[in-house]
């Protein structure tokens, strides 16, 4: 394969796998139904922490004067959630100057955002602020370092979401500030074919994945990608020379060049190198985008980058994130 070759298919499919995977751009306030979300899940937080007022500040009979105060960064990181942060305290006649913006790289100390208003709502928003500002930064935080510990092993792989966000699209805009792949925002999104799937289709892993994705290949015009997942390279193999067949037969027609993906799951990394070499001597590695899942960590990741994955996902992203120490000062 001749260099000008080897480029344009590695560009094709890094613009396969920024299609299916990458699509945070869209997760911002000014799109309606990111919106919807993050005021659903912002105002049920509000309303169960204030409830009927704040009986500290009710007790201590502190008036309703002005005030100012600083929300400072306590350790380095990657900070995320200021837009939300802005347009919540907004709502409560907060003004907010912020110094730092979303994806921006913080250091102790740091001045992240000033803010004015009453004091009771300086006080009465703050800890959720602070718990929606240290989360989101907590996973975009995690995010950067992963990705920049897998470009050191692959440079063309990237860290991937999972759908295990307590806090949905909120957790997947965190995701890709940090630098990593939202994978699908939802059910609705795109045809992710899972073991508990294929166990309703046959007895056999391989006759089933060549069923499965038979018939997703006939709802991919709905589907931002369609991936099917898979536990032995047997299965892997049977499932790529599936979707070589559909993609060959559908050549011409609408939705044909829809990104296919295998998620090699629970593979330790031996076993995902071997499924990796399997596809390429059969000619099946331009034919599907392939993604290690399952028992990944910082410790591993190295390892599952080196194999030649294009994206690596870790539900311990979102589900077990680590806050950053962010503070507010009056």
């Amino acid at each position: 394969m001749s260099q000008q070759t080897a480029q344009a298919a590695y560009s094709v499919r890094q613009e396969r796998l920024r299609r299916a995977f990458f699509r945070g751009d869209g997760l911002h306030l000014q799109n309606a139904a990111y919106l919807q979300f993050a005021r659903k899940l912002l105002d049920k937080l509000l309303d169960s922490d204030v409830g009927s007022g704040d009986l500290t500040i009710a007790a201590l009979q502190l008036t309703d004067g002005h005030a100012s105060a600083k929300i400072l960064a306590k350790e380095p990181g990657v900070i995320a959630g200021i837009a939300e942060f802005t347009w919540l305290l907004n709502r409560g006649d907060v003004v907010v100057s912020a110094r730092k913006q979303d994806g921006q790289a913080i250091e102790t100390g740091d001045v992240i955002l000033e803010i004015e208003g009453r004091r009771s709502d300086l006080l009465s928003y703050e800890r959720i602020g602070l718990n929606l500002l240290q989360r989101l930064s907590g996973i975009a935080s995690a995010t950067r370092h992963l990705q920049e510990l897998v470009h050191r092993q692959n440079p063309e792989a990237d860290v991937v979401a999972t759908r295990k966000t307590p806090w949905g699209l909120l957790d997947k805009r965190a995701v890709h500030l940090g630098g990593g792949g939202t994978h699908r925002l939802g059910l609705w999104d795109a045809i992710l074919i899972k073991n508990n799937h294929l166990a309703l289709l046959a007895n056999r892993e391989e006759e089933a994945v060549r069923i499965a994705v038979e018939r997703a290949w006939q709802a991919r015009e709905a589907a931002a990608f369609i991936e099917v997942e898979v536990r032995s390279e047997q299965a892997a193999l049977a499932a790529a020379q599936q979707f070589r067949r559909v993609q060959e037969s559908s050549r011409e027609q609408a939705g044909g060049d829809c990104p296919c993906l295998l998620l090699l799951d629970n593979m330790p990394p031996a076993k995902t190198s071997a499924t990796i070499e399997g596809l390429r001597s059969q000619g099946l590695v331009d034919h599907v985008l392939t993604e290690a899942s399952g028992n990944i960590s910082e410790s591993n990741i190295e390892e599952y980058a080196a194999c030649g994955v294009d994206a690596i996902s870790m539900g311990a992203l979102t589900h077990s994130a680590c806050a950053i120490d962010i503070c507010e000062r009056l």
